[in-house]
């Protein structure tokens, strides 16, 4: 049984999670090769989940949807629903919260445990995984597989590279087993080691996790600093940080949001439509959440990330705003100083500096006072009839994209 300070951790992660779902609520796609990407109609986008039968055919996750169907032009193809991936997602995270109340989600389908205290109720780790795994795809059509081990970052290498490839989705990977085990493992397979960082070890003569476990800390830390210290102590398997069920809960530190535009924006009666909607949405989630910011941030790229162009830049308010007016009016004149005039492909807005909005400085000289009541009613009526059911003229232009991100979660179709 992995203990360090009596500890089990385990990650849960969802076998193509979004594809899953989908064959669940398709059970006639059941033997089919599947695959959810952005556009069907069009035949376009990019894939964001492919079935195991779909991979059987060399399709992966990130290639165009074209590329997909010339290997598999059977392949049927589903339109992201992130409103229902969302729901599952909170499903299984109930399922597990059963077990523990130590869960902490890590992103959309893959969530971390610690059973530390549930042994003694529900078994060994394996019953527990076996346990969770036969609830969850009973009550949801989703496998997901676990890797066990007594910390966080060795728990997530043992369910990426060991218990998504060995029959029955489960591998228990003690710390102290690692240098017969992890260790022989290609550097590049190792968690927080991308395609370049991998490269970089391989040129310092470092071709495996055990190389990199071996190497003198003082030669990575001369090589990357407090980062080269991070991978050392990941091959190593050591990690302390608890699993914390209020990860996400705490403080923002800024809120904000960009869109990728779907033809090139070249000028600035386009740009500004977007940029007013962007503001308009960042001032509306930070009154969601009660807060104001003392700074406004701008960035655009162009389309060619070869030859990149672009900005990002901020400046700081007299006072905390979320009106969006005053976010946009920042945005705007920091957009027309640094914009050089070519065409733009994606564009940011951001509040930072964040403070809580009862904190608010009282003047007898302007309306902001009545501006705050008009926009809480606004958000009223959004909130219970929907994102269009009230919407500035300006987002009937046709440079605007309002009532197409009202379809989407993160840039999806819900």
């Amino acid at each position: 049984m992995p203990r360090k300070d009596g500890r089990v951790i385990m990650l849960a992660d969802c076998q193509s999670f979004y594809a899953s779902v989908e064959k669940s609520a398709h059970p006639e796609y059941r033997d089919r090769p599947l695959v959810v990407a952005g556009d069907p109609a069009r035949r376009s986008g990019i894939i964001l989940a492919a079935c195991p039968l779909a991979k059987s055919y060399g399709i992966t996750t990130a290639e165009r949807l074209g590329e997909a169907l010339a290997k598999c032009p059977d392949v049927v193809v589903i339109r992201p629903r992130m409103a229902e991936y969302i729901r599952v997602s909170l499903h299984i995270t109930r399922i597990l919260q059963s077990y523990t109340d130590l869960v902490e989600p890590y992103s959309i389908d893959e969530q971390f445990l610690d059973v530390t205290g549930s042994l003694d109720l529900f078994g060994s780790p394996e019953t527990i995984a076996r346990s969770i795994q036969d609830r969850v795809m009973e009550e949801t059509g989703v496998y997901i597989r676990v890797g066990i081990s007594d910390t966080k970052v060795v728990s997530k290498m043992a369910c990426d590279l060991y218990a998504k490839k060995v029959p029955g989705g489960i591998y228990t990977l003690p710390r102290k087993d690692m240098q017969t085990t992890l260790w022989n493992k290609p550097v590049r397979d190792m968690f927080m080691v991308g395609s370049r960082m991998g490269q970089h070890l391989y040129k310092m003569g470092i071709h495996t996790i055990g190389d990199l476990a071996q190497t003198p800390l003082s030669r990575l830390r001369e090589r990357w600093g407090v980062n080269g210290e991070v991978l050392w102590r990941i091959a190593r398997g050591i990690d302390d940080s608890p699993v914390k069920p209020g990860t996400y809960a705490h403080q923002q530190q800024g809120i904000g949001h960009q869109m990728t535009l779907p033809r090139d924006y070249e000028s600035w009666e386009d740009i500004k439509v977007v940029l007013l909607e962007l503001a308009e949405l960042v001032s509306r989630r930070s009154r969601d959440k009660s807060l104001m910011g003392h700074v406004v941030s701008v960035g655009c790229r162009g389309q060619d990330y070869d030859r990149p162009t672009g900005f990002s830049r901020q400046m700081k308010v007299n006072e905390p705003t979320n009106i969006t007016d005053e976010v946009y009016d920042a945005a705007a004149a920091l957009f027309l100083r640094h914009w050089d005039g070519l065409p733009i492909r994606r564009i940011s807005v951001s509040l930072t500096g964040l403070v809580p909005d009862s904190e608010v400085q009282l003047s007898w000289f302007d309306d902001r006072e009545r501006k705050r009541e008009l926009e809480r009613a606004t958000d009223d009526i959004k909130r219970k009839f929907g994102e269009t059911a009230i919407m500035r003229a300006s987002s009937l232009c046709s440079s605007a994209q309002a009532q197409d991100r009202s379809h989407k979660i993160g840039g999806h179709y819900k």
